[in-house]
């Protein structure tokens, strides 16, 4: 993981939440999930960062609050369980899989690219919290985006405690 990252697992008491979403498109919801289709997958990037088409523009986006090997990452060779959690975020998220995007308080990071949370329409599993429960990837607290903090760091310690993934592979 990212030497030196400070984990900082803060618990605020409400985040205003929008939706990516353009409620003048036509839009899929799914009786499953309960969730309305606001993207599709265009390319996963690695465990962390997908591109998705929302509302016909495709989007670098970030998943908010998680944190996976590098895999990409200029003059800096590939992490343990780098490729592993990329294969995993990919058959989560197969091209043209439809999501729900759903945003936190800051709308982008540094680099341009989106942050959110998704959600998949035809399951509601919830992407971003899934690869840490499975051993993917590691909590990245950056506040103000804190909505699912907590979740995720418990999410951590049970994969953890588990030994799945990362834990089980990569040592420090």
């Amino acid at each position: 993981m990212r030497q030196g990252v400070v984990l900082l697992a803060m618990v605020l008491s409400s985040s205003t939440l929008c939706a990516c979403a353009n409620k003048s498109r036509a839009e899929t919801t799914s009786a499953a999930s309960g969730l309305t289709a606001n993207a599709t997958v265009d390319y996963v990037v690695d465990g962390d960062t997908v591109d998705l088409i929302i509302d016909g523009v495709e989007e670098r986006v970030r998943l908010i609050g998680i944190d996976t090997p590098e895999t990409k990452k200029e003059n800096t060779p590939i992490e343990c369980f780098g490729l592993e959690a990329t294969a995993f975020a990919q058959s989560l998220l197969p091209e043209g899989t439809q999501l729900y995007v759903e945003r936190d308080v800051e709308a982008r990071d540094v680099y341009g690219r989106l942050l959110a949370y998704i959600y998949r329409i035809d399951n509601g599993i919830f992407v971003n919290l899934e690869i840490v429960r499975q051993g993917y990837a590691q909590p990245l607290t950056i506040p103000p985006n804190v909505a699912h903090s907590t979740e995720f760091v418990e999410a951590a310690r049970a994969a953890e405690r588990a030994n799945l993934g990362l834990w089980a592979e990569c040592s420090g």
